[in-house]
């Protein structure tokens, strides 16, 4: 399951952010921060606590189910006049979340957490980040695990001469993704992947900000075929 993974800012910073503030609302997400334990229900709830704490009033909170869709739209109107109320929205969801909600609103809108990565649970409460979104995709040459987001140093042609039975010289805790890699390989019979040279990592492959437009009928024809 792939999630946004996010860390809450210091409460420090975050009644920082409220200076000029006296009443706020509240915002968790149900989905990524929910699992997180980041802006889940019980987060909220020590949040609205710490900020009036602060000398803040709390208008209201509420649990968008996902908060980065297009249904935020919807969910933010049922909060409407506890909204209407408050001078700043404080929002504990990821930065898509925060985004989303600010192009709905006409208010000022605070990030409570720290976006850090795009994370696949590997084991309940364990998140490992997934992809780098480079553009570049090598995972064919490497039984579908990608050494970008694995490999610490973000080798391409691994492994380096740091690993040590099977774990990272960076994170001694960590199985060194390139041993991971060869394992796979080697029981899939693709060993020969090893010796296929990866040129270095052209990152700019894709501007930034990305963007990407699908024409009109390239979308009716997926449509009618889903149909």
């Amino acid at each position: 399951m792939i999630r946004s993974i996010t860390k809450q800012k210091p409460i420090e910073e975050i009644t920082g952010l409220l200076n000029q503030s006296s009443k706020v609302f509240i915002i968790g997400c149900g989905t990524c921060t929910t699992m997180t334990r980041t802006g889940g229900h019980p987060e909220v709830i020590r949040m609205m606590d710490q900020i009036k704490e602060a000398g803040k009033s709390v208008t209201g909170w509420m649990m968008i189910p996902v908060a980065c869709d297009e249904l935020t739209h919807e969910a933010l109107e049922e909060n409407k006049k506890a909204i209407d109320d408050a001078d700043t929205l404080l929002v504990m969801t990821c930065a898509f979340g925060v985004q989303t909600v600010a192009m709905n609103l006409e208010k000022p809108v605070i990030p409570a957490l720290d976006t850090m990565f795009i994370g696949k649970e590997k084991s309940p409460g364990v998140f490992d980040e997934a992809c780098l979104q480079c553009g570049e995709c090598v995972i064919a040459y490497t039984a579908g695990i990608c050494p970008v987001a694995g490999c610490h140093k973000g080798i391409v042609n691994g492994p380096c001469g740091g690993t040590d039975k099977g774990k990272c010289e960076v994170d001694s805790e960590k199985d060194c993704i390139w041993t991971l890699i060869y394992n796979k390989l080697e029981t899939m019979g693709n060993l020969d992947n090893m010796r296929k040279y990866q040129p270095p990592k052209k990152y700019n492959v894709e501007l930034k900000p990305g963007k990407i437009f699908i024409p009109y009928e390239e979308r009716s024809k997926d449509n009618d075929q889903q149909l």
